[in-house]
């Protein structure tokens, strides 16, 4: 007897067919079943109903468990809403604990007659007549772990046997399915609460900032120096175009803060901002997290992800430290930079995204223009509208502002009142801050971290007690200003509270000697004062005295 796909079928012509041919009819059936987009708990009733078309059964329950192995969801034939509390009433309990503990299929020919079930209330979830019933319960697996229970229950005879072991492997690959079926539910869930996330905090203006007060109609931007003026003033016009802008600074200077402002101010606005930091992901994943990719791609890909192009559609792609990327990559964002449109890894549909670029970078994208480590083609791409972001040096009438936006971040996420004194204020002023505006937060937290009073004083910072490593780190830099290539950093070193004229050590050994004796001696070669007229630290000092072999002199 033949059988036409999608065609009504009843217990009588199913049972026509042989044993091996209706498996495959079944898996066919609930299969397609599975696949339709209904309600979960629907999905599951229905292959129940499937069920008792090709097996010998009375009543059949599938048992979802949650993180703690405790039943969540029970589904029956014939689940209604209405219904679904009885089948948690129903449930052999029994019968579920020993299959999630062992893993395995369970087989209990004559329930009434099993120790296993001694004393226990059968009446709720067997034959309704007292006859003597068979069960039979499979797991359902994510992997190796065990996320629900599949069981049916049948009139006991002596005769069935040999069914037995026929109706377990059945069993065995429609929870096989169902369980892939749960695992996909899960994944398009994640996806759909993350999509919603992000649409609140896009409704809720909720970007990420260094602080959250406005600064002349812009939501995160704390400071009025002229330099930020400057900055501001050109976001607010090219925020209102689809050009692509790429934001050049030093680490640490704000570059998502100010992505994240022009596309508060664009008509694009109430669309996605969809960020991916370029650096963190090696080419292979940052393939797949901007292209996406279809199921079966590669190993792990289990099921179709949307990448960042097709999130990012009508609103704005945030592509930090596009410097970092390479050659190979360079050439496949090429294309989607040109002609809006890409595939997903592994497929062949071509998409197309309407997305505003801004990218950001603290590399020097010229000099790795004329050595070949960046493509001169991307490069006039992304470059359209460049916007180079001030260090903190150049912002230092920014810098209390900054400092009392961030102690009073600290204060409300820790429930204190700490505030910062005048000494404190100064010291803040004398350091350069290579580190930008991330790390004047980390030396404002840090020390009121680590602060004993409710007033932040001089005595408080690292720095003042020959803790600052920073100091260290950056102490001599000759590097090029990142982000502007024609700009050298300033010295490190300013004025200290209280000193006349300081004396710089640069990086050039031949006077760097001189520089020292010349500090020592205006010292009257006691370390701390030294360190002092050199914006250094004591232990410092000692190192270079060490390192050219200068002798202390003695009073």
């Amino acid at each position: 007897m033949g059988y036409e796909p999608g065609a009504s079928m009843n217990t009588a012509r199913l049972r026509a067919f042989d044993p091996g041919e209706s498996v495959l009819v079944g898996i066919y059936e609930i299969s397609k079943l599975l696949a339709s987009p209904n309600r979960l708990e629907k999905t599951l009733a229905g292959v129940l109903a499937l069920l008792s078309s090709f097996l010998d059964m009375r009543h059949g329950l599938i048992a979802l468990l949650d993180a703690q192995g405790e039943p969540e969801i029970v589904v029956g034939s014939g689940w209604s809403e209405i219904n679904a509390e009885t089948y948690f009433r129903r449930l052999p309990e029994r019968a579920v604990g020993q299959i999630v503990a062992t893993k395995m299929p369970l087989v209990v020919e004559n329930v009434a007659a099993s120790p296993m079930f001694e004393g226990s209330d059968i009446a709720e979830w067997g034959p309704t007549d007292g006859t003597p019933f068979s069960l039979i319960g499979v797991p359902i697996k994510d992997g190796d772990v065990v996320v629900g229970t599949l069981t049916i229950d049948r009139v006991h005879s002596a005769h069935w046997s040999i069914r037995f072991d026929h109706d377990v492997r059945f069993l065995t690959m429609i929870a096989n399915l169902v369980g892939q079926t749960l695992r996909l539910h899960q994944l398009i869930a994640r996806d759909r609460q993350r999509l919603m996330q992000e649409k609140a905090r896009i409704e809720k203006g909720d970007r990420p900032a260094h602080a959250e007060q406005k600064f002349d109609g812009i939501k995160g931007i704390v400071g009025n120096s002229p330099a930020i003026r400057s900055v501001v003033e050109k976001i607010r016009i090219v925020a209102k175009a689809k050009s692509t802008v790429l934001l050049r600074g030093e680490s640490g200077t704000g570059k998502e803060l100010f992505a994240a402002a022009i596309h508060n101010l664009s008509p694009r606005h109430a669309k996605p901002f969809v960020k991916l930091n370029c650096a963190a992901l090696p080419e292979s994943v940052l393939e797949s997290e901007l292209f996406g990719h279809e199921r079966g791609a590669f190993t792990g890909a289990a099921a179709l992800r949307k990448g960042r192009f097709e999130l990012a559609d009508g609103g704005t792609l945030f592509l930090d430290e596009i410097g970092d990327i390479t050659p190979a990559f360079q050439a496949k964002l090429l294309r989607v930079l040109q002609e809006g449109e890409f595939e997903r890894v592994g497929g062949a549909r071509t998409i197309k995204a309407d997305i505003r670029f801004v990218c950001a970078t603290n590399r020097n994208l010229e000099e790795a223009v004329q050595s070949g480590a960046f493509r001169a083609d991307l490069y006039y791409r992304i470059s359209v509208v460049p916007i180079f972001l001030p260090p903190l040096r150049e912002r230092k009438g920014d810098l209390a502002e900054l400092a009392n936006e961030f102690l009073r971040r600290f204060n409300a996420e820790q429930n204190a009142h700490l505030s910062l004194s005048e000494s404190a204020t100064a010291v803040l002023g004398e350091c350069r801050f290579p580190g930008n505006i991330r790390e004047l937060e980390n030396c404002v937290v840090r020390t009121a971290t680590l602060a004993r009073g409710q007033a932040i004083v001089d005595k408080d910072f690292s720095c003042r007690n020959d803790g600052c490593l920073s100091s260290v780190l950056w102490n001599g830099s000759r590097e090029h200003a990142i982000g502007s290539p024609s700009v050298m950093p300033q010295p490190l070193v300013s004025k200290p509270v209280g000193a006349e004229t300081p004396v710089a050590i640069g990086s050039d050994r031949r006077s760097e000697r001189g520089q020292l004796i010349e500090a020592m001696e205006q010292a009257g070669w006691v370390k701390a004062k030294a360190a002092r007229l050199l914006g250094l630290t004591p232990r410092q000092i000692a190192y270079a005295l060490q390192k050219h072999a200068i002798p202390v002199k003695r009073f």
